[in-house]
C-alpha cells in the first residue's frame, strides 16, 4: 500500500507541562554519573522526555519501536516560534524538493539539520553525546546555541539502535568495576559475540538505508522522506588510537554527488577543523570513508539532496569507559561525548550561518532532479510479464523511498541496457510495464539504485560496487535512454481463490512457484501439517501450464488431515497466496500428478549453527529469514555443541558464512549424519570449512599462472593497493543455472549472483553444479584482474549427494544483508527442495 506522506503531522507530542524551571543538564539530571558511566537506553529516554517536558524548544516524537521494543525517538528543536509554525516548515520544504504543491518560500529560510547518533549500539559515545547535544540546543542560557536556532531547526534521533546500544551497555555494567580499567587486556575491553554493534537480528543498520530490511529502518525512512533535511550527520565511533574524522570524504564519489554537496562539507570541514584546532585536538579528513555504495547514513541522505556526512570518534565497543592509547593518554568516555558534542554543534552553527546558500543549493538539486538532466538513463521499465508479488515487493520499497512510479500506455519499444541479457539493445515495452521516470524528485536516487553499472573512480573503496534492484529482484527489466508515455499506475489485481468444494470433484490445488510470498506460503501450509509435492518438470492441465517448482497438494495425500481443504484455503488467505486446482490428476502434456516427477517437500527439523568465529551479520541475516521472512522455526546451536547426540532430532543443518569450531570427532559425526540422511546448506564463506576436506566433494579452484603485470617493485606508500587485483569488494556476476534442479526452481536459466569475496571453487566432484560463471559471463561492478580470472569456470551453487542425505553450498551467501530477492528465492529453493 503507497503510503501518504503529505498528510497533517500526525505527532503527539509531550505536553510542555513545567516551562520555566531552570532546564538540568544531564550530569544533574541523571543518576548514573553522566560522562563517567554509561547510561542505559531507558535513561536516554527519560532524559529526551525530561527536557522536552520543560523546555519550550524542544518537541519529542515517538516514532517507532524496535523488536525488542524499546522506543525510537526524534527530537524537533528550535525557537517556540519555530516549533509552531513546524508543520508549515516542513510542508514548504517538501514544496522545494517538488514533492508537493505549495510556495516553498511560505516561512523563509529554515534549514533542517538532522543529527543522528548511535546507529552502531556499541559505539556508545555517539548516543550518549546526543544527551549534551540536546542540553546545548534547549538550554536559553546559551546565547550562541540561541541565536542558531532563530533560523534552524534540528532534529535528533539519539539512538538508531537501541537493541544494539542495551545489549552493549548491559553487558558493561554488569562486567566493569567501579573505576575503568584502562589496560587493554582487560575484559572490559573484550565485548562477546555478537557484540552491541549489530541490531536484535544482528544486522549492521548502516548498511540498511536503501535496502531497509529492518523494521528501524522503515520507521525512520518513513519520517526521513517527511523531513527531507538539508544536512544529515550520522555520529560513528572508530577504533581508540584513531583520531576524529569528519568531512571531507574520502574519493570514490558517485557521480550523482552535485559540486555543491561536495564543495559544502568540504565548508563544514573547514569549520570542524577550526573548532578542534582551539581545542587542540586531533583530527582527519578526506581518508577512507567514501560516498559511493548508497545504503550508509552519509550517501542515502546524499542522494536525497542533502549534505550527508559521516563524523566518527575514538572509542568503539573496545574502549569501555576509559583505554590507554599508543601514545600513552587515555581515552575517556568524557572525552568522546565533547569531541562528538562540539563536530554536531558547529555543524549546526555552520547551517544557521549559511542559510540562505543552503536552501537555495537544495531547491537546485531538486530542480535539476525534476529535469532528469545529467542522467545516463531517463526512465527504467519493469516488464508487467515479472511476478506480481516481485512487482509487489518492489513497489513497496519505492514507496518507502517516494520514488514515484506509473504504467507505460501503450506498447513500444526503445533503446536502453536489458537486465536479462546484460547488454544494450532494444528493450520491448508492453503497456501496463511500470516504468519509473528519473525526472522526479526522487530521480537522482532511482538513478542510483537501478542503474546496472555505476562509474567508479577509485577501486579502492569501502564497500560493494554493484546493487542494481533489478538484478537484485529477479526482474525483466530495461534501463531506457527515453521516456514512453505513460498513464496511472494500477497495481495488478489480486486473484480470487476458490472456496471449499462441496462436491469433493477437486483432485488437487496447485501453486505457483515465483516469489518469496510463495515461500512464505510453503513454510505456513507445512507447519499446518498439509502433505505437498513439488513439481520437477513442467506439465500442462486443465488450468493452465505450470513450471517447474510448482506446489501441488493433492486430495489423495491429504486424507488423512481432517479439513485440509479448509485449512489449505485458510493458510492460502493469511498468507494472499493465489491457488488453482484442477478436478483430474491426468496432465494434457507432462508428468501426471501420481508421477515420480512430483517430489514429496518434507516439513525439516532446522538446525541453524552460530559461533564465536561466524560473521555476527551472516548469522544475523539467516536468523532473520526463517524468523521473519519464511516465518519457519529454527533451533539455534553453538557450533561447538553439535555432534551426533544433537544432530538426531534434525533433518537439515545451515551454517551461515564464518567458521566453524569444529573438532575431528565433531566432523566425523557430521559426516555419519549426513550419510544416514541428513542434510546441509552451508553459506558463502563457510564453504572454507568444507574445501579439500574429504568427502564432502568441494576443491579450491587454483589461481591462474599469469605473469604479474607491475615490473617495478610496489613502493612502500603503494602498499595499501596492493590486494586489489585479487579484490572483490562487491560486484553481481552473470552465473548460468542448471534449470532442471530442484535449487534452480523459479530463477529461470540465469541468476545475478552479488560476489563479495574472490574465494573460487571448481565445479562439483560426485555431485551437481547447480550454478556457475562462465569464462564470458557478464559482469557489473568492481573485481580486480586476478580474481576475475580465478571466477572463470566456479563453482557458485552445488549440490553433493552424501550416501542418503546431501549438502548444498552457496558459494556466494544468498542471504547478504536481506536485501537480494532471488538469494532469498535461492535460499528457500536449498532449503526446502534439495531433499525432494
Amino acid at each position: 500500500m503507497r503510503l501518504n506522506l503529505y498528510g497533517l503531522l500526525a505527532l503527539t507530542f509531550l505536553p510542555l507541562s513545567l516551562i520555566g524551571q531552570k532546564l538540568q543538564s544531564p550530569e544533574a539530571y541523571l543518576p548514573t554519573n553522566y560522562g563517567e558511566h554509561f547510561t542505559p537506553h531507558y535513561l536516554k529516554v527519560d532524559y529526551f522526555e525530561y527536557v522536552a517536558a520543560n523546555s519550550d524548544r524542544v518537541q519529542l516524537m515517538e516514532y517507532g519501536r524496535t523488536h525488542e521494543d524499546r522506543p525510537l525517538l526524534m527530537a524537533f528543536v528550535s525557537t517556540p516560534e519555530n516549533l509552531r509554525q513546524l508543520e508549515q516548515i516542513r510542508l514548504a520544504n517538501l514544496a522545494r524538493t517538488g514533492k508537493i504543491e505549495g510556495d516553498p518560500d511560505a516561512v523563509g529560510d529554515t534549514p533542517i539539520v538532522w543529527l543522528s547518533y548511535g546507529v552502531h549500539g556499541n559505539e556508545a559515545g555517539a548516543s550518549e553525546s546526543s544527551l549534551n547535544v540536546l542540553y546545548q540546543l534547549a538550554n536559553t542560557d546559551n546565547a550562541e546555541t540561541s541565536g542558531w536556532l532563530e533560523n534552524t531547526v534540528v532534529i535528533i534521533d539519539p539512538c538508531l539502535n537501541p537493541d544494539g546500544n542495551a545489549r552493549y551497555t548491559n553487558w558493561y555494567r554488569s562486567i566493569a568495576g567501579e573505576e575503568p580499567d584502562p589496560d587493554r587486556h582487560s575484559r572490559e575491553h573484550h565485548e562477546p559475540w555478537p557484540g552491541g554493534r549489530v541490531n536484535h537480528y544482528y544486522f549492521d543498520l548502516n548498511r540498511d538505508w536503501a535496502w531497509a530490511t529492518q523494521i528501524e529502518t522503515q520507521q525512520r525512512l518513513e519520517q526521513y522522506q517527511r523531513w527531507m533535511p538539508h544536512i544529515h550527520v550520522d555520529a560513528h565511533e572508530q577504533y581508540p588510537n584513531d583520531p576524529y574524522y569528519f568531512a571531507p570524504a574520502a574519493h570514490p564519489y558517485h557521480k550523482a554527488i552535485t559540486q555543491f554537496q561536495a564543495d559544502f562539507q568540504h565548508f563544514i570541514g573547514e569549520n570542524n577543523a577550526k573548532s578542534f584546532d582551539a581545542e587542540g585536538w586531533l583530527y582527519f579528513t578526506r581518508e577512507i570513508f567514501d560516498l559511493f555504495y548508497p545504503s550508509y547514513g552519509d550517501t542515502y541522505p546524499t542522494f536525497n539532496g542533502s549534505i550527508g556526512m559521516t563524523y566518527e570518534q575514538a572509542g568503539h565497543g573496545i574502549s569501555g569507559r576509559g583505554i590507554e592509547m599508543d601514545n600513552g593518554d587515555t581515552l575517556t568516555l568524557r572525552d568522546r561525548i565533547d569531541h562528538h558534542s562540539v563536530a554536531t554543534l558547529t555543524t549546526v552553527s555552520t547551517a544557521a550561518n549559511n542559510s540562505g546558500e543552503l536552501i537555495q543549493a537544495f531547491a537546485e538539486y531538486f530542480k535539476e532532479a525534476n529535469s532528469g538532466t545529467g542522467l545516463a538513463y531517463k526512465s527504467f521499465v519493469i516488464s508487467s510479464d515479472n511476478s506480481k508479488d516481485r512487482l509487489e515487493a518492489l513497489t513497496d520499497l519505492l514507496d518507502l523511498h517516494d520514488i514515484r512510479y506509473e504504467a507505460a500506455a501503450s506498447d513500444g519499444s526503445a533503446q536502453g541496457f536489458d537486465y536479462t541479457s546484460g547488454v544494450d539493445g532494444n528493450i520491448d515495452i508492453q503497456e501496463g510495464d511500470l516504468v519509473i521516470r528519473t525526472n522526479q524528485p526522487q530521480g537522482k536516487l532511482a538513478h542510483v539504485l537501478f542503474e546496472p553499472a555505476p562509474f567508479l573512480e577509485d577501486s579502492l573503496t569501502y564497500d560493494i560496487t554493484s546493487w542494481a534492484l533489478p538484478f537484485a529482484y529477479g526482474l525483466k527489466a530495461g534501463a531506457l535512454n527515453s521516456v514512453p508515455a505513460t498513464r496511472d499506475y494500477a497495481a495488478p489485481a489480486k486473484m480470487v481463490n476458490p472456496s471449499i468444494d462441496p462436491s469433493g470433484e477437486r483432485y488437487a490445488y496447485l501453486v505457483r512457484w515465483e516469489s518469496m510470498q510463495d515461500a512464505h506460503f510453503l513454510s505456513e501450509a507445512l507447519k499446518a501439517g498439509l502433505k505437498i509435492r513439488v513439481a520437477k518438470a513442467e506439465m500442462e492441465t486443465a488450468s493452465g501450464s505450470f513450471g517447474t517448482g510448482t506446489l501441488v497438494i493433492t486430495r489423495a495425500d491429504n486424507r488423512k488431515v481432517s479439513d485440509w481443504e479448509g485449512i489449505l484455503l485458510k493458510v492460502a488467505a493469511e498468507t494472499g497466496q493465489h491457488i488453482e486446482f484442477v478436478n483430474t490428476g491426468f496432465a494434457i502434456k507432462g508428468p501426471d500428478l501420481g508421477s515420480s516427477a512430483l517430489g514429496f517437500v518434507d516439513a525439516p527439523r532446522i538446525m541453524l549453527a552460530w559461533g564465536d568465529r561466524m560473521d555476527n551479520n551472516a548469522m544475523g541475516a539467516t536468523w532473520h529469514y526463517f524468523d521473519q521472512v519464511v516465518d519457519y522455526p529454527v533451533t539455534i546451536t553453538k557450533d561447538s555443541r553439535i555432534n551426533a547426540n544433537s544432530l538426531d532430532d534434525y533433518d537439515l543443518l545451515v551454517i551461515p558464512n564464518g567458521r566453524l569450531s569444529f573438532d575431528e570427532s565433531q566432523w566425523e559425526d557430521l559426516t555419519e549424519w549426513t550419510r544416514g540422511g541428513g542434510r546441509v546448506v552451508v553459506l558463502g564463506g563457510a564453504a572454507g570449512n568444507f574445501r579439500n576436506r574429504d568427502g564432502f566433494g568441494l576443491s579450491a579452484k587454483e589461481s591462474p599462472q599469469e605473469q604479474d603485470l607491475e615490473s617495478d617493485p610496489m613502493s612502500y606508500g603503494g602498499r595499501e593497493r596492493s590486494f586489489i587485483p585479487q579484490s572483490v569488494p562487491g560486484a553481481i556476476f552473470q552465473t548460468r543455472l542448471d534449470p532442471t534442479h530442484p535449487i534452480s526452481f523459479g530463477l529461470g536459466e540465469d541468476y545475478y549472483s552479488l560476489k563479495v569475496s574472490g574465494a573460487a571453487y571448481d565445479f562439483m566432484s560426485g555431485g551437481s553444479t547447480v550454478s556457475w560463471i562462465d569464462s564470458d559471463a557478464a559482469s557489473f561492478g568492481f573485481a580486480g584482474w586476478k580474481a576475475r580470472k580465478r571466477l572463470e569456470k566456479s563453482l557458485v551453487v552445488g549440490h553433493r549427494p552424501m550416501g542418503r542425505g546431501s549438502i548444498v553450498y552457496l558459494i556466494d551467501d544468498p542471504l547478504f544483508r536481506g536485501f537480494w530477492y532471488e538469494g532469498l528465492l535461492l535460499m528457500s529453493n536449498a532449503v526446502f527442495f534439495s531433499g525432494s
